[in-house]
């Protein structure tokens, strides 16, 4: 029988642990609840004016402060604890006493101290954050805590060799993706809006190169040529603006613009040469980024540019138009012909423009095709077959027949997209 002699001091030490593993909780939960908020949340419950928000949000603006303090003062909290925890055991029960505050720390620090808290926040985190972040915001600003900061950071800094490291609230572009795509799902947007995020976010990485009109079908008209003879070539080609060259497309030097055509023929100068008219001609690089493009555009207000090889060649056009329809999609007006670039057939095989981009095929189809130095399905073509093809002619590429179904002097005008069976012999895929 073992006879147990509580003293004030035992009294003193039992309240001491009690408060040390209360703030251990709380600390607990402000570490899992903190972590779990991005800033973008952040800004959003300071947008609903939630109490506390602001803090929070100056908190996660520099979460490596905020996680440092939480480490140290949780970590000294349940050391104070167990040791506290351990002496008391051992004068009252002796050599069981190492027993009794091993059992003691392991269950009981861990459920109350740890799981219970940080499960709480895991399913509340919002609520979590805001009623954690004020006494966070305090502690950071304590001088020990703030050397204890500035020491890890200078240690960190020195691990890394200066090379800056990833914030916990970003979030790539693939996680954005997943979130849209979780959010349309639960109706919280549209599958329409879902798309425009997709769009937006694939607009930061495409180029000029990529949606610009290919110089093949460029209408254009010589710098000689009448006002009137460069307003029928307008018309027939339902352009609102057409470049000018001298010589041939590698000198152009100049737009003409629809509206200037038709006031100066109605003013009676319609045999006049057209460059009298021109107005400046912008030219870009293909690999331009299209986001800067559109700026550009925007702040230079000019509606056509023309793309330029790394030759200095014309290698296209890109109308203002066309950045437009890249983040909302095609903008058919009453006077543009339908005309489906992707037609599937009854036999699950696909009829597809030749200028249909690799990314849009293999959205609009659901294929993989391979992507490399080629922007479009016929480039493709033409790079497994090492020449121009003939209507007919046919190449395999990851699981996926591309035949070619329109053949024009030097170009591939259609082809068609078939899945074949890989595990086939090859003499049955080429039948």
């Amino acid at each position: 029988m073992i006879a147990v002699i509580w003293r004030s001091s035992d009294t003193y030490a039992s309240i001491a642990i009690v408060v040390l593993i209360a703030f251990s909780s709380f600390i607990a939960l402000a570490e899992t609840s903190l972590t779990r908020v991005s800033k973008v949340k952040a800004a959003a419950l300071v947008e609903q004016r939630r109490r506390g928000a602001n803090v929070l949000a100056r908190l996660i603006e520099k979460p490596s402060d905020f996680l440092n303090a939480i480490l140290l003062t949780g970590l000294v909290s349940q050391l104070i604890a167990a040791t506290l925890v351990g002496i008391v055991a051992d004068r009252i029960f002796g050599a069981l006493g190492v027993v009794v505050a091993v059992i003691f720390e392991v269950i009981f620090i861990f459920i109350v101290a740890e799981a219970l808290p940080k499960n709480y926040a895991v399913h509340h985190p919002e609520t979590s954050a805001l009623f954690s972040a004020p006494l966070i915001s305090a502690i950071v600003k304590f001088p020990l805590i703030r050397l204890a900061i500035f020491t890890v950071a200078g240690i960190t800094n020195l691990a890394l060799k200066g090379r800056p490291y990833q914030s916990m609230n970003a979030v790539s572009e693939e996680e954005l993706l997943a979130m849209a795509d979780a959010a349309a799902e639960d109706e919280v947007i549209e599958d329409e809006e879902r798309e425009i995020i997709a769009s937006v976010i694939e607009f930061g990485d495409t180029v000029a190169r990529e949606i610009m009109v290919p110089r093949v079908d460029i209408v254009a008209a010589a710098v000689d040529a009448t006002i009137e003879e460069a307003l029928n070539t307008a018309l027939d080609s339902g352009v609102s603006r057409i470049p000018l060259f001298e010589d041939n497309l590698d000198s152009v030097v100049g737009l003409a613009l629809l509206k200037d055509m038709v006031r100066h023929i109605r003013d009676g100068k319609g045999q006049e040469r057209v460059d009298s008219i021109a107005r400046k001609a912008v030219f870009v690089p293909e690999t331009k980024i299209v986001s800067q493009l559109l700026r550009e555009m925007q702040a230079g207000k000019y509606h056509l540019v023309v793309v330029v090889d790394e030759y200095g060649g014309t290698a296209g056009l890109v109308a203002m138009e066309d950045l437009i329809e890249e983040l909302v999609g095609e903008i058919e007006d009453e006077y543009d012909l339908a005309e489906a670039e992707v037609v599937k057939n009854s036999d699950g095989s696909f009829l597809v423009k030749a200028s249909k981009s690799i990314d849009e095929i293999n959205d609009e189809c659901e294929l993989d095709l391979p992507t490399g130095d080629w922007e479009s399905v016929g480039g493709l073509l033409l790079q497994q077959l090492g020449h121009l093809p003939t209507e007919g002619e046919s190449s395999i590429a990851d699981g996926v027949r591309i035949v070619a179904e329109k053949v024009a002097k030097n170009r591939i005008l259609l082809v068609s997209i078939t899945r074949v069976d890989e595990d086939l012999p090859l003499s049955e895929i080429e039948d």
